[in-house]
């Protein structure tokens, strides 16, 4: 039985430790759950462990906005205090408060 300790939670603001960018998450996977070309396409030597936590981010970078599938180990808190600008953000999250969005739907 896996038994797996998602450390990001829905609507929380991420960055990525090794590429410059930030993001929201809206969904995690308790482990990888993305395909083989996805996958194999990461260097051997940077490519994450599968059993851990994926998380889907609605990201953004200086130069545009769209979802990233990222690693647990390649993810840190941003506490800049500063929230997203992604434009999907108003359909899934209400208001931005201590470096996080509300979520606009219950979990059950």
């Amino acid at each position: 039985m896996l038994k797996t300790r998602a450390k990001y939670y829905l609507g929380q603001v991420v960055r990525h430790k090794k590429h410059p960018f930030r993001g929201v998450v809206f969904d995690v996977d308790p482990e990888f759950n993305n395909t083989e070309e996805w996958y194999d396409a990461i260097p051997e030597e940077a490519r994450p462990s599968r059993e851990q936590p994926f998380y889907h981010l609605l990201a953004e970078n200086d130069q545009s906005y769209y979802v990233a599938y990222v690693s647990e180990q390649n993810l840190v808190a941003d506490y800049s205090g500063e929230p997203v600008d992604h434009p999907d953000i108003p359909e899934l999250f209400g208001s931005f408060s201590d470096g996080s969005y509300a979520l606009h739907f219950q979990l059950n």
